[in-house]
């Protein structure tokens, strides 16, 4: 179970379902929307809503994020809208009478942890966090595993009163076709790229949000001669705006929209610049992408940024007018951008989906 339609939450439970049918074909699955299968008119006005403050007031976001007032004021608000959806999750779970269910965001997962708690059902409940910093949101009694993408991420689960035997420590869940080699000739040819010049990645995420255009503004003034791929999701202006640009390009420049080929993009890609979503950050790793953080949402992706600065993966770009100079600075650095690419080898999680998957086959065993 998850929330939104094409969203890092999405990704991970289709890297979950894969990996349960690599392992085992009398595996059944459903992956289940959750907020729109439960409430279809309101997924779309909070959605709306969340999109409207991360563009024109991010840091009010970071203050609602895991902040222990807030999580206190809206518990009745989270009871009731539990106590809403009883009924529409009691059929959907009755009718496909699953062994265990895998929530990869906090809503279904409370959701589904009141309903065991009140029909007194024992259906194994795991959560799995796509995010470096775990928030309160997620704590619930009747949960029988949390799946964390590092120690010091379990650690704070764990202080926050999760149970030590709950916590495993799996990385976030990445397709498992992320871990089999692409041929780069055939992707730079169906691309059109030249094989010669380094590749530069740009992405804001499925939504495209983030200082996409003044990223590529401030890249086109660098003396290096690489090429440019702009991944703009579903942000169509955007995407125009870039469009309208690839021919008179001083560089190379390629805009795609959503894309479901994610893992050929970032294995021609030299240098990777993008928000720290948990999911993109986790497939770049694998791939062994040197990162460059750009205008993380504050709450979750600063946190994000946080702990992978302190893990030495990544650098951050302060400023996106900066983005130029420190990508010249990495291609005359050729030690740092290596030293990235090992660390970020060393720090993934290729076999994350797979632990997950077979951790719950172990339980309901």
């Amino acid at each position: 179970m998850y929330i939104s339609m094409d969203s890092g939450h999405h990704r991970a439970t289709l890297a979950i379902e894969k990996a349960f049918h690599l392992m085992r074909a009398d595996i059944d699955t459903l992956n289940v929307n959750s907020f729109n299968y439960t409430n279809p008119i309101l997924e779309k006005i909070i959605n709306r809503t969340y999109m409207g403050v991360i563009r024109q007031k991010p840091e009010f976001w970071g203050y609602l994020y895991d902040n222990p007032k807030i999580i206190k004021n809206v518990k009745k608000l989270r009871e009731s809208i539990h106590k809403h959806n009883a009924s529409r999750l009691k059929q959907l779970i009755e009718s496909f009478d699953p062994d265990a269910v895998i929530c990869t965001q906090a809503f279904p997962c409370g959701m589904v942890a009141d309903y065991k708690a009140n029909a007194n059902r024992n259906l194994a409940l795991f959560g799995v966090l796509t995010d470096y910093a775990p928030h309160s949101y997620w704590i619930f009694d009747k949960v029988d595993g949390y799946f964390v993408p590092s120690k010091e991420t379990g650690d704070r689960l764990i202080h926050n009163g999760v149970l030590f035997d709950k916590v495993i420590e799996s990385g976030i869940p990445v397709d498992p076709h992320f871990k089999i080699p692409k041929d780069k000739s055939l992707v730079l040819k169906k691309l059109n790229l030249s094989v010669e010049k380094p590749i530069i990645l740009m992405m804001g995420g499925s939504q495209g949000h983030g200082p996409l255009k003044e990223a590529y503004q401030s890249l086109i003034k660098t003396k290096t001669d690489f090429q440019i791929l702009v991944i703009t999701g579903k942000n169509k202006s955007a995407l125009r705006w870039f469009k309208r640009r690839e021919r008179n390009s001083c560089k190379k420049l390629i805009a795609l929209p959503f894309v479901n080929n994610t893992d050929e993009l970032m294995e021609i890609a030299t240098i990777l610049i993008s928000k720290p979503g948990g999911i993109t950050t986790a497939e770049a790793f694998v791939k062994g992408v040197p990162l460059c953080i750009i205008n993380p949402i504050p709450g979750h992706e600063s946190m994000n940024a946080d702990h992978l600065l302190r893990n030495n993966v990544a650098i951050k770009i302060e400023q996106p007018s900066d983005t130029g100079i420190i990508i010249e600075e990495l291609f005359y650095n050729r030690d740092k951008l290596t030293e990235l690419s090992l660390n970020a080898k060393r720090f993934s999680k290729p076999d994350s989906a797979e632990i997950i998957a077979r951790h719950v086959l172990n339980h309901i065993k």
